[in-house]
């Protein structure tokens, strides 16, 4: 019981993700969560107002399995699976996220100062949302996918443009984390 307490090896999950991959290109499916939300709107009637939600959602249906297991599998990790052990930081990490004002950092994988009602609910919290969500659903729907879709189902079927497209993401996070999020903390 004890080693599911703890984060699980890279050569324990890594064959993991590799055998659902294996699984997916087999069945010729493929993965991304960004695609899920194009199912979502396709069944809520967006079809109606623009061609992209209008397809054969049922044929796709067996991607929202995917959402309701990443839910339920949080779910189990967080709740029955945690050991509530305080993440392991880089010293000059914990500094930085000190200078930006997040107070308890590494108590906790979602911190307050983000993700509690408080600052969801500030005008700065709202906006943060609202931009970011447009910004997320715009990158997703120009780079053909998203995260998850390119740097897992992309690049393990050699696909050169998730190639590119994850450039681009690993190119967009750092220039978020280092000259963006200082201006909004």
């Amino acid at each position: 019981m004890e080693l599911l307490l703890k984060p699980w090896p890279w050569y324990v999950s890594g064959p993991l993700i590799t055998l659902v991959m294996a699984l997916l290109l087999y069945f010729g499916k493929s993965f991304g969560m960004s695609s899920s939300l194009r199912t979502f709107c396709a069944i809520g009637g967006g079809g109606r107002y623009t061609k992209f939600f209008k397809f054969d959602w049922k044929a796709q249906s067996w991607n929202l399995m995917v959402v309701l297991g990443a839910i339920i599998g949080g779910f189990i990790a967080t709740h029955f699976l945690s050991d509530g052990s305080v993440i392991d930081l880089n010293e000059k990490t914990v500094m930085e996220l000190h200078t930006l004002g997040f107070k308890d950092v590494g108590e906790s994988l979602m911190p307050s100062e983000i993700f509690s009602w408080n600052a969801v609910g500030s005008l700065k919290g709202l906006l943060v949302l609202i931009f970011g969500g447009l910004l997320i659903g715009f990158g997703t729907r120009y780079a053909g996918g998203c995260t998850s879709g390119h740097a897992i189902s992309g690049l393990s079927s050699l696909q050169r443009p998730s190639l590119i497209a994850v450039i681009g993401f690993f190119i967009g996070g750092l220039i978020m984390t280092n000259f963006i999020l200082p201006l909004i903390f």
